[in-house]
């Protein structure tokens, strides 16, 4: 059974965008060689990549957050 939708909207929009700034820190970081800095900002454009991708978002489910009415 597939979750169910819990984002969507400018919720989808702000997290495309956001994943988008992300890995282009991620990117910057890696190329000085700020590993860490890399690593973690790499994860979180993955996490708000897959948020804004698949409109489904675990924590919202968690605290019972719905965006997709707006």
């Amino acid at each position: 059974m597939a979750p169910a939708k819990n984002v969507g909207g400018r919720d989808r929009l702000v997290r495309a965008v956001l994943a988008v700034g992300l890995t282009i820190v991620a990117v910057q970081a890696l190329r000085t060689g700020r590993r860490t800095l890399g690593l973690i900002t790499g994860l979180g454009a993955l996490g708000a990549g897959f948020n804004a991708t698949t409109g489904v978002c675990g924590i919202n489910a968690v605290l019972g957050i719905d965006t997709t009415d707006e």
